[in-house]
């Protein structure tokens, strides 16, 4: 199954991710399909960059979204 999540990729106390696209059987710091965006919630306000084209193209694909993902999909919009 796919998913989209996020991947960690920030410091220790500066946490930093990228949104993507990846196998749910794979780690989450392991191979990934597509990078589809970023989430830095070190800045005040939080900042998410998203392609929501990648985004819908994946949802109608049948990947699912983690429930962090979906409400951060909801506040980019």
């Amino acid at each position: 199954m796919v998913k989209i999540r996020l991947q960690r990729v920030g410091a220790k106390k500066a946490p930093f991710y990228h949104i993507v696209v990846a196998d749910s059987r794979v780690a989450s710091t392991g191979k990934i399909i597509e990078q589809i965006g970023t989430f830095d919630p070190m800045t005040n306000p939080e900042k998410i960059v998203l392609d929501k084209e990648k985004v819908e193209k994946w949802i109608k694909n049948g990947a699912k979204p983690t429930d962090t993902v979906k409400a951060l999909i909801k506040k980019a919009e």
